[in-house]
């Protein structure tokens, strides 16, 4: 899907979010559009705004308050993200000095952020509204009521922060000015309510809508970011169209203008000395590249250029197609952070950080602003999701060939276990009782969601769920019972279990193997589950003569078998295993003196927790025998 279809895609989706609520039943979603003018003043990075946004409430329910977002109040002294700053064990080393104060605390009245509305009306009528730190409570002049339109008109101002962590100005690497979550941002109202959580650490989640942005500030400064630059014969700055010459207006500004479709968030960032380069893919989007002019990381940032392009490739094959006409790497903000159309990214001295650090972000593009889950309630599904993708991205166009790309999830996700520190996916993202816990959760954890679904599943089951979970909910929100329901319809299996296990208990996986004995002329093998959580096992058994063979007890609450992922081998369906049963024993057709070993779980794609006890190996006959 292109640019082109997206005024369609935007009608449908309004049409059939019509029908369901009027209906009072089915899929609804709220619908946004934006048109703001901001003044940036680069001297003292102060600016003002206006902002006029429409409001479609497709809910079946009357609103009689909406919420904004004002983030960068958050960039204050005593604000909730300085409180939680100074109380967590394991503080954002990012966000705080070196003996681990929060930086924030100290900011002074000309470092601070803040974002502030100045007049609000609802169709021309003034409305009461309150800041409440980082969220505006808005107690509407006449309610919408469902399927109906209202228009707020603001106009606000905001200060840039000192930059402590993804917004703000004067970056490490001396970039001017990072400017994501800077405008008043309307609050998500879904299925489940409002979402107008406080900007505490970290994760968004925003409204779809069309964005029209109009951005003035001194014209020596060159801009990247979300949307499609409407004026690109007044700005220059490699906009334009080659071969062709720039009539920029008179003055000490310019004015950019941009238009981003169907996106739920829009980013720019700014900076006098940024070079622009730009790759046009053969069959693709047009790829911007913005860094600073140092030599420092020209070199870097030439190499990200030709891979970011192989990554999006890799990503239109196996995950679905990039649903836009471009994509902006900048450097800007800190570590890396994606946004709409763009991401920003720090660093440029070591090229294999920032080589990784873009395919991570670029596969945000399908898992959080193509299908962009609540990333506060769910953070597993799209930094897990992601973390899983960019695994395999790498392992390909970096020719990494490592046996397992997520041996480094897997390790992770045991050093939480054993840390005694874990909470369940389930947790709120700001609601981990420290920053440890969160990140192997939602990243290594979450990425073992889909490796170890493809374990279960099989690993063309589970490609081929990752496409049509992508078709299926692009555009529309997706929670964790929408990822389980479309792997049952490729697979056949259920999967409640699976779900409910790995994502809402802390309940680990532990199978051993108890005991492999003579049995007259065979063998007889005992497993046992050690662990609360189930799974169907893959046994592989090596004889002294060189052979192999493997044996698969499916789960009985599966419903199902995946295929032989051993193809080359000889595989053995063994009769399914219920949970409640602790134990499962079979038979193999040969003597105990030909086995030379059994291995559970020879893939190391089922996350158990202890791998001592699944390997058996025959005893070593004393020297001389």
């Amino acid at each position: 899907m292109k640019f082109r279809d997206l005024a369609l895609l935007s009608f449908m989706l309004g049409f059939s979010v019509l029908l369901s609520a009027q209906g009072n039943s089915g899929y609804w979603q709220q619908h946004v559009d934006y048109a703001m003018e901001v003044d940036m003043n680069v001297e003292n990075f102060q600016y003002s705004g206006t902002q006029k946004l429409v409001y479609t409430n497709n809910s079946p329910d009357e609103l009689k308050r909406v919420y904004y977002h004002l983030y960068f109040n958050a960039f204050q002294p005593g604000s909730e993200m300085d409180m939680r700053l100074q109380s967590i064990e394991d503080p954002d080393g990012r966000m705080t000095t070196e003996n681990k104060k929060s930086r924030i605390a100290s900011l002074s009245e000309a470092e601070i952020g803040y974002l502030r509305a100045k007049t609000l009306t609802q169709d021309g009528q003034k409305v009461s509204f309150n800041e409440e730190g980082t969220v505006l409570v808005v107690d509407l002049a006449k309610p919408i009521p469902p399927r109906g339109k209202t228009t707020f008109d603001m106009t606000f101002e905001g200060q840039v922060p000192v930059q402590i962590r993804r917004s703000g100005r004067n970056n490490k690497d001396g970039v001017a000015l990072s400017m994501s979550q800077w405008y008043p941002k309307l609050a998500e109202y879904d299925f489940e309510g409002w979402h107008a959580h406080p900007y505490i650490a970290r994760e968004f989640h925003g409204v779809w809508g069309d964005f029209d942005v109009k951005l003035t500030l001194d014209k020596d400064y060159i801009v990247g970011g979300s949307g499609y630059l409407q004026n690109p014969q007044e700005i220059g700055h490699g906009y334009e169209a080659l071969g062709t010459k720039v009539k920029k207006p008179r003055g000490k500004k310019l004015t950019w203008h941009f238009k981003a479709p169907m996106v739920h968030d829009f980013m720019w960032a700014a900076d006098p000395e940024y070079i622009h380069d730009t790759l046009q893919m053969e069959d693709g989007p047009t790829l911007h590249f913005l860094y600073k002019n140092d030599s420092i990381y020209t070199d870097t940032w030439t190499k990200v250029q030709p891979l970011t392009a192989k990554a999006m490739n890799f990503f239109n094959k196996n995950i679905g197609e990039y649903p836009y006409d471009q994509y902006s790497v900048i450097q800007g903000g800190d570590g890396g952070m994606e946004y709409a159309m763009a991401t920003l990214i720090t660093g440029g001295d070591k090229p294999g950080s920032v080589i990784g650090t873009m395919i991570h972000e670029l596969a945000h593009s399908w898992f959080q602003h193509a299908l962009a889950t609540n990333e506060a309630k769910h953070e597993w599904m799209d930094e897990g999701f992601t973390s899983f993708i960019s695994a395999l991205c790498s392992n390909e166009i970096r020719d990494q060939k490592k046996e397992n790309p997520f041996e480094n999830s897997y390790n992770s996700y045991y050093h939480l276990v054993k840390s005694g520190k874990e909470q369940p996916q389930t947790t709120h993202a700001d609601r981990y009782d420290e920053n440890m816990p969160y990140g192997i959760s939602a990243y290594s954890k979450g990425a073992i969601f889909l490796s170890q679904l493809g374990y279960v599943i099989g690993q063309d089951k589970l490609m081929e769920t990752i496409q049509k979970y992508y078709e299926d909910f692009k555009f529309k929100h997706p929670v964790p019972n929408d990822i389980k329901r479309t792997a049952e319809k490729v697979s056949g299996m259920e999967l409640d279990w699976y779900l409910t296990d790995w994502t809402q208990t802390t309940n680990t996986i532990d199978y051993g193997i108890k005991e492999v004995a003579a049995d007259g002329e065979k063998t007889k093998i005992c497993l046992e589950r050690i662990g609360l959580m189930p799974m169907p096992q893959d046994i592989l058994v090596m004889y002294t003569d060189g052979t192999q063979e493997t044996f698969y007890a499916p789960l009985r609450m599966m419903r199902g078998e995946k295929e032989n992922p051993y193809p080359q081998m000889k595989r053995t369906v063994l009769p399914d295993w219920p949970w409640a049963n602790p134990s499962l024993s079979f038979t193999v057709d040969r003597p105990l003196g030909n086995i030379k070993a059994v291995v559970l779980n020879p893939s190391h794609l089922m996350a158990d927790v202890n791998e001592e006890n699944n390997v058996w190996q025959a005893p070593v006959p004393p020297k001389g025998e």
